[in-house]
């Protein structure tokens, strides 16, 4: 249109009217996240003082009135755990137990064993103590000194052990020890542990050995130890009766050691259970290191780690004999005379004493003269009867005497003036390398 005036022609023309909004309908998209937003933080917020109410149930004094023990068996389950200390006492919600292991999962699995609960456990410390705590150790002790078939008998008398052994350990294979366990342990174990720690142990101990020793092998470092171990429970005297048989092996001289007589006659059971005969020190057998030269073919016993230790490193002496002194140890000598003096007055102190008691086994005694069994104990029984611990304490408490089988022998340095193992005619020569 064209304007009317020439000052209406220099107005400026009217903007035209801004476009109407068009109103877009909210997506449906939109809507479900903001309700899962919402319901999210709903659960959220349930789940905090749900976790809340549950925390402070389980940790909640239980209803414990006193330190209990309690055995959980081997492949026992959650649920069957939760009935075992409810019905122990330990807990009184079984589903909350199951439902907080469950939760804890990640932290391990529930150990089965033999616990403590302390009075008023929680289920939160109930299951800490399942997971991360250590199951009541029990301990066995087998004494120095004894044989493979004495040791396998101890294990039988632990009713916390379980099982049977396979067969009995070879002599000298077990290391002597005090070895804890837990409840359910299998006596097969326990050996197995033993023949374990005695080979690592006379590795060891062979490899520090001294250079000058005359045994090869370590086989033969264990048998010269069994004998030290039962010719002496005296930790002072150990090195030196070790010396003494190695200055015994390297003049070629017999080890006259009495234990092996024993172990000759009877082998495992450890003991006569009644007196040696005079006879029988002449008997044969390959154990007697009063007849065979040299070591016997295997262990009289399971020697200890310091009796290893002994034979490894003896005392350098010149010492060749020793015999009971009479106050528990021995007195040594270098020569055949000082041997003879020294007997002598052992022989005095046996005189002196009270005519031995029934307990004296193993000792010497006459052809047919079976004083000295146990009351009640027959012949054929006397293998079995009153062993002798490694310490030299019998049973019933008494110290086990010393004894000479040589006595009323033609080996008795007393008796027989010509039999000297110093003389160059009865000990064969060295041989050379």
């Amino acid at each position: 249109m064209a304007p009317r005036s020439p000052s209406e022609a220099i107005k400026p023309a009217m903007a035209p009217p801004p476009p109407p909004k068009i109103r877009r309908r909210r997506r449906g998209m939109l809507s479900l996240l903001s309700g899962l937003l919402t319901l999210f933080v709903a659960v959220a917020l349930a789940g905090i003082l749900g976790f809340s109410m549950l925390q402070r149930e389980v940790t909640a004094q239980g209803p414990l009135q006193s330190d209990k023990v309690v055995v959980i068996p081997r492949n026992t389950g959650t649920g069957e755990i939760a009935q075992i200390l409810k019905q122990e006492g330990v807990i009184e919600q079984p589903f909350l137990f199951q439902l907080y292991a469950y939760m804890n999962r990640q932290r391990g699995q529930l150990k089965a064993g033999e616990f403590q609960f302390k009075a008023g456990t929680s289920v939160e410390e109930a299951i800490d103590t399942l997971i991360q705590g250590k199951a009541i150790l029990h301990s066995v002790t087998i004494p120095e000194g004894l044989t493979s078939e004495q040791i396998v008998a101890r294990l039988y008398e632990s009713d916390i052990l379980t099982g049977d052994v396979s067969e009995t350990p070879r002599e000298g294979s077990l290391l002597p020890d005090t070895y804890k366990f837990e409840r359910g342990t299998t006596r097969q174990q326990i050996i197995n542990t033993m023949q374990a720690a005695q080979r690592q142990a006379v590795e060891q101990i062979w490899q520090r050995r001294s250079s000058e020793l005359p045994i090869k092998s370590p086989q033969e470092l264990v048998i010269l130890a069994s004998i030290v171990e039962k010719e002496t429970g005296r930790a002072d005297e150990r090195t030196r009766v070790a010396g003494v048989f190695i200055n015994r092996l390297m003049k070629r001289m017999k080890l006259q050691s009495d234990p092996t007589i024993v172990y000759g006659l009877v082998g495992g059971k450890g003991t006569l259970g009644r007196g040696i005969l005079r006879s029988e020190i002449e008997a044969a057998t390959p154990y007697n290191t009063y007849v065979v030269e040299g070591l016997p073919p295997g262990p009289i016993a399971n020697p200890g780690r310091a009796a290893l230790e002994a034979v490894a490193n003896p005392s350098r002496t010149k010492d060749l004999y020793f015999v009971a002194d009479g106050s528990g140890g021995h007195a040594f000598a270098e020569t055949y005379d000082q041997h003879q003096r020294n007997v002598a007055r052992w022989r005095q102190i046996e005189k002196s004493r009270p005519t031995p008691d029934s307990s004296n086994v193993d000792r010497v005694v006459p052809d047919g003269d079976q004083t000295g069994l146990p009351p009640g104990v027959t012949p054929e029984l006397r293998g079995t009867a009153n062993p002798i611990p490694a310490s030299g304490t019998r049973p019933n408490g008494r110290q086990a005497k010393g004894f000479d089988a040589s006595e009323g022998t033609d080996k008795d340095p007393l008796k027989n003036k010509t039999f000297d193992l110093n003389n160059p005619k009865t000990v064969p020569a060295l041989s050379q390398p």
